[in-house]
């Protein structure tokens, strides 16, 4: 049933391994040759999950089981549960974080990832998040991350994006990437701001054309409140405004065609 959370011993979960791997290291059930069961003896792994919460990591440890992941799956509370038995299990092959609601953004969770980043080496580090939004994910991949899986997909994809990162690739969803497209597309547009502010002036003034609140922008952009007014007292400053509302006002009647990342055109802000 898996590791329990508080160190108490208990049988690991295994898929059954008497069926071909795939080249992501998925299991191929069907397709089984003569004398392969010893290969795969031989090419035992095991998946690591790390997850605080009790319930949600035996649930997608048995999900992953119940799919043919073909790796043995090690859930765990800690990475410390994990190092204390690590010469009871095969090699680990991965290590999938879940992160729940919280941010990459967030230090206790940026500290985290990077911590096991530097210990397991190349072994990759996939992510599971309730979110997809582009910028937790390139902070994610900055940290070395091999995989960012949001919970909106489904299990067989989650599988094949620990296979993609086993075989040395990185996924990332197709969300992503068009958010992507769609600021490389925009970038056209972004660059009138870039030639008056820096960027971090640039991505508040956007802010402030969108009617955010202070608290709201530096949750954002991983700010200090008290940074952000600077930010908006500079940014006055340069367009010689005497208030929030100037700001935006003057920026749509200096640039008439400019649209921020986002597309919002909101112009009241609180």
């Amino acid at each position: 049933m898996g590791i329990a959370s508080n160190g108490a011993k208990a049988s690991i979960s295994k898929t059954p391994i008497n069926s071909p791997i795939s080249p992501h290291g998925i299991h191929d059930p069907g397709n089984e040759p003569p004398g392969v069961a010893h290969e795969l003896d031989q090419l035992d792994r095991t998946l690591v999950i790390i997850d605080s919460r009790a319930l949600e990591r035996e649930c997608f440890a048995q999900s992953l089981i119940a799919r043919g992941v073909g790796l043995e799956v090690f859930p765990v509370g800690r990475i410390e549960d994990y190092t204390a038995r690590r010469d009871q299990v095969p090699p680990v092959c991965a290590i999938l974080l879940n992160l729940g609601g919280r941010r990459v953004g967030d230090p206790q969770v940026g500290d985290e990832i990077r911590r096991l980043s530097a210990e397991f080496g190349k072994v990759p580090l996939i992510l599971l998040a309730d979110t997809d939004e582009l910028p937790q994910i390139l902070q994610a991949l900055e940290y070395g991350v091999r995989g960012f899986i949001p919970t909106s997909v489904g299990i067989d994809v989650c599988i094949e994006a620990i296979g993609l990162a086993m075989a040395g690739g990185v996924f990332v969803p197709a969300s992503s990437v068009m958010a992507m497209r769609r600021m490389v597309e925009a970038g056209s547009e972004a660059r009138p701001l870039s030639g008056m502010f820096t960027l971090r002036q640039a991505e508040v003034v956007e802010a402030l054309r969108r009617g955010k609140a202070n608290k709201i922008i530096a949750y954002e952009l991983n700010l200090r409140e008290s940074t952000v007014k600077v930010h908006i007292r500079n940014i006055m400053r340069k367009l010689k405004a005497t208030n929030r509302t100037e700001v935006a006002f003057k920026i749509n009647h200096m640039f008439p065609g400019y649209t921020p990342v986002g597309g919002s055109h909101a112009t009241h802000p609180r």
